[in-house]
């Protein structure tokens, strides 16, 4: 209870709001539109293949991101963060792991002045069995990271413009309020080559919090470090499947699971979940399938009788969560150094785990859809953006047309996959 209280002193003393979001406000979260298609999607398609740290696939995954955030998203700030390391696979060749972050924060705040939601997934694949694919492992989590940042963007602008119209970015201005950032964390290596050990894993997770943890911020600086500016670590793993159950691991961050789920028992009941069996769409056809077979039979037509509503986050109606074990994924180094994390990972894991069968078939891309939107409610929510999500899905669905033309002609022109890096 020590930790929870400091963790709420800590918000408080930054001056963090946490603004509830309007209904309204999550009917206008965009849809992704075909972003998710698996064969051609801007977003998903090309995470789609092996990319094992160190291969031309991992190297084009790598650029599709890059290409991502320079076409659509030009006001974050791009970090690559490089290691090598050995692995029981490669023997004595140093392989190389590179994380991206892609990182928004308010244009007036100091770096080391800004405490930041970091949105996380990894990007790399498993090297065996050959060409698998990581769809739920992590593919789609990434794309559903990329579709968050596109669609809170031009929220972010407005507010941070509001706020600096208001004088909070001015030099007088003292305190801290409204120093919060979003970063994006693309992790590479976080699969064992051989077998899952302290070693022969989390490679790139490994070497970007200890390479964070030894970088001091500027002197005065709110925080003394990047590993201390994180104020939660959301990691997404193995998301896609249908029906996926997520439990509460982390007492100190139930009160944001908790917020998570909220969100995600308002999004269905405002009928906004695909997933949902109480979806809209699926409801108007369950009704005329039902009522063509009371038809045929000469039965008397009656109301359509609502299903039961599963839930992604089971635990979110409980007051708290009981200790439990955690996943061992890419937040361990960041954990032992201190941070806060919300882990989104299903138990049991998704029944394509580590086969063949974790590709884009295999996906239920109502779910994803799903999780697009939940991660990006959460995030409005976290970064206090009620009555800035108000651009048009319209609007957001042309943005991700014009880059998924540029995107087709850039790989057209490009076709032997260069890196730009």
């Amino acid at each position: 209870m020590f930790h929870v209280f400091l963790f709420f002193l800590t918000l408080l003393s930054c001056g963090y709001a946490y603004t509830t979001l309007s209904d309204e406000t999550l009917k206008t979260i965009p849809e992704p539109g075909t972003d998710f298609n698996i064969k051609d999607g801007a977003l998903l398609a090309p995470i789609l293949r092996p990319r094992v740290p160190g291969t031309p696939g991992s190297t084009a995954v790598l650029n599709h991101f890059v290409e991502f955030f320079r076409t659509s998203l030009p006001e974050w700030r791009l970090e690559f963060q490089n290691s090598t390391s050995k692995t029981p696979a490669t023997g004595n060749e140093l392989i190389p792991f590179v994380n991206l972050i892609a990182t928004r924060d308010p244009p007036w705040a100091p770096p080391g002045d800004v405490g930041r939601l970091a949105l996380v997934a990894h990007y790399d694949s498993k090297l065996t069995p050959t060409g698998f694919i990581g769809a739920t492992d992590s593919a789609a989590p990434c794309a559903m990271l990329m579709h968050a940042a596109r669609s809170i963007d031009a929220a972010l602008t407005e507010r941070w413009e509001k706020m600096e119209a208001e004088g909070i970015g001015s030099e007088g201005y003292s305190g801290v309020q409204g120093h919060k950032g979003v970063q994006i964390l693309l992790l590479d290596g976080e699969e064992a080559f051989m077998t899952w050990t302290h070693t022969d894993s989390l490679y790139g997770a490994r070497s970007l919090a200890a390479e964070w943890e030894q970088t001091p911020n500027a002197a005065m600086s709110t925080f003394h470090n990047p590993i201390s500016s994180i104020s939660l670590f959301l990691l997404l793993d193995l998301l896609g499947a249908k029906n996926p159950t997520i439990p509460s691991y982390f007492r100190t961050t139930h009160w944001a699971y908790r917020a998570m789920g909220k969100l995600e028992q308002r999004l269905r009941a405002l009928g906004q979940f695909k997933s949902s069996p109480n979806h809209p769409i699926k409801k108007k056809k369950r009704k005329a399938k039902e009522d063509a077979k009371k038809q045929s039979n000469n039965a008397k037509k009656t109301a359509l009788k609502p299903r039961k509503e599963p839930q992604f986050l089971s635990e979110s109606n409980n007051a708290d969560t009981r200790t439990r074990g955690f996943v061992e994924d890419d937040h361990i180094p960041f954990m032992l150094r201190g941070v806060e994390i919300l882990h989104m990972i299903p138990t049991p894991f998704p029944a394509v785990w580590h086969t063949m069968n974790d590709d884009g078939e295999h996906l239920d891309i109502d779910t994803v859809e799903d999780w697009a939107k939940l991660v990006t409610a959460f995030t409005a929510e976290w970064m206090d953006l009620e009555g800035f999500m108000h651009t048009s899905s319209a609007t957001k669905r042309r943005a991700g047309e014009e880059y998924a033309q540029s995107d087709k002609k850039k790989r057209k022109s490009s076709p032997d996959e260069k890196s730009e890096l």
